[in-house]
């Protein structure tokens, strides 16, 4: 089974993610509004100006001129377009609602406002360094591909004349000529099918080859134990309780500024905030519990008159570095047991250094900002067993969609899918009962699309992988092959049937997937380090972009 076919049903499951193991969903891609640039010539004599412009427009010289070189190969001005506008893209689909905190005027071109003023760098700068970034990195992998005759499998060419038909269509939903007319629009002048296809395929068997790569990549018991060795705690999750008390919380008395309208404390009024700070943190450590814990943060004077009784922050299976950095050493000790509680000061450290100075990190002065109050509950070594299931989806129908988009679907709604879900589950039960039939239903039935044509097969599950309700199904203590059941998650009910349990524990598969990671970003840097960038002109990049409204 494909990683992409996993990944799949990943995405469709996991949008409510269960655990801080999932990604956080895509926001939606901010629209592009681009302005065609004017080609501006002196005017000698008509038939100059007009041949000069046909030239122009035909997108002859940004498609011959060479932007750049990556390891001797030519990406040509108008492939170079395809990475620049597709930089912007990613940054507004990231940050778009919050451009202006970078400083980034949406209404104005791009070259005519400072990303860096300091360094002479606009913002058209900034895309353009992220878009030859992007182009040597994939030409890296892709050169290596090519020099060890490498090609695309029939899937990928599948997708990439999709993606290269889709232009067609919104070249027709949007009122263009053609679909080279909608990509030039798009990407700029130049830009057009074939330089849209080549950037694709460039892509495309970039990708392929590196999933290939890390297909290959294969690692024995005694690597995995190694690791497992050299950084025990990296694979483990832990579960606490945490309430932070800032000094400032305990300030007394201070200067208003009415000007500012801001307050200052003299270095004693600090002082007396920090140990008010540290002796609440302590009159905390008594709690035996979390209700106690909790019934204390509430109690405390600083929190007299919150309207909501302030508590302890859970922190829920959270792999290692992700715990919180200045908590994460004393969670993680050896000595650590269940109810454990501590006050940990949250410390930084200026540094006298001048600027360009090496630091030492013991030149400064340590500073307490306020303290953590930590109750461990536990640790989980992840050694749960990754398991084999097979589904068959049977979304729900309709629903009425609020303002925020979410969609309500009604108890007659839902009744209609369960019905269709234990029809399913009593033709299984009425037939052959083996796992070839199961798939052969799920094939025939099932409305996920990333599993639809594997028999509703997802292999190696890991715990918190999936929705709530369909991982605890998985990794009920008692379930064995052939067993069979109904899960009802938010996308509709899932006739489940359990396929095997692997040897893999979920704590051997985090290993490998780090070993196989710190290779890949090896072999990857080494590539890129490898094939050379140069620069050689960038002129014709559309460093005049203005973007629009980015909501």
């Amino acid at each position: 089974m494909s990683a992409s076919s996993k990944k799949k049903l990943r995405n469709e499951l996991n949008a409510a993610a269960m655990t801080e193991k999932q990604l956080q969903e895509q926001k939606e891609a901010k629209k592009l509004r681009l302005y065609t640039g004017l080609f501006a010539a002196a005017i000698v004599v008509m038939i100059l100006v007009v041949i000069v412009s046909r030239v122009f427009s035909s997108g002859i010289i940004p498609r011959s001129t060479t932007a750049l070189t990556v390891g001797g190969t030519k990406v040509s001005a108008a492939e170079l377009n395809h990475y620049y506008v597709d930089s912007v893209n990613n940054f507004l689909s990231e940050y778009g609602s919050y451009a202006a905190m970078f400083g980034l005027d949406t209404s104005k071109p791009l070259d005519e406002q400072f990303y860096n003023e300091a360094e002479n760098q606009t913002w058209a700068d900034y895309f353009i360094d992220n878009a030859t970034t992007s182009a040597q990195n994939m030409y890296a992998v892709y050169n290596a591909a090519m020099a060890e005759g490498f090609t695309m499998s029939e899937e990928g060419k599948v997708s990439v004349d999709n993606a290269v038909a889709n232009y067609g269509m919104y070249a027709g939903l949007y009122g263009f000529g053609s679909a080279d007319a909608y990509i030039a629009a798009m990407y700029g002048e130049g830009c057009n099918e074939d330089t849209f296809r080549h950037y694709a395929e460039v892509q495309t068997l970039a990708s392929e080859f590196a999933a290939a790569k890390n297909e290959s990549l294969t690692y024995d018991d005694a690597a995995i134990r190694a690791e497992d060795d050299a950084n025990p705690d990296e694979y483990s999750s832990f579960t606490y309780n945490y309430y932070y008390l800032a000094n400032s919380k305990f300030y007394e008395g201070g200067t208003y500024d009415e000007e500012t309208k801001t307050t200052t404390y003299s270095d004693e009024e600090k002082e007396a905030g920090r140990a008010a700070a540290e002796a609440a943190a302590n009159s905390l450590l008594t709690a035996t519990t979390t209700e106690e814990l909790d019934a204390a943060i509430a109690a405390l004077e600083i929190n007299a008159e919150a309207e909501t009784a302030p508590k302890s922050t859970l922190s829920t299976d959270t792999a290692y570095n992700s715990v919180l950095s200045v908590l994460r050493d004393w969670i993680a000790a050896d000595e650590r047991k269940a109810g454990d509680i501590a006050v940990i000061p949250n410390e930084t450290t200026t540094h006298n250094h001048a600027e360009g100075e090496e630091c030492t990190g013991d030149d400064g002065e340590t500073v307490v900002n306020g303290y953590y109050v930590v109750r461990f509950e536990n640790m989980n070594e992840n050694l749960t067993n990754l398991v084999n299931v097979r589904h068959v989806l049977v979304s729900f129908e309709g629903g009425t969609t609020d303002s925020n988009g979410t969609v309500t679907y009604s108890d007659e709604e839902k009744a209609k899918a369960k019905t269709a879900a234990e029809e399913i589950l009593a033709a299984f039960e009425a037939g052959e009962k083996t796992e070839e039939s199961f798939a052969a239903l799920a094939t025939e039935k099932s409305t996920d699309t990333g599993s639809k044509a594997n028999g509703g097969l997802y292999e190696d599950v890991y715990p918190g992988q999936m929705v709530k309700n369909f991982n605890d199904w998985c990794f009920d203590s008692a379930r064995k092959t052939g067993d069979t059941g109904i899960v009802e998650t938010e996308y509709g009910y899932h006739v489940m049937y359990f396929v095997s349990t692997d040897e893999t524990t979920y704590r051997d598969l985090m290993i490998e997937t780090t070993l196989r990671s710190e290779a890949m970003t090896e072999w990857e840097t080494g590539l890129i380090e490898s094939n050379e960038l140069v620069v050689k002109n960038t002129n014709y990049v559309r460093k005049d972009l203005t973007l629009g409204s980015a909501t």
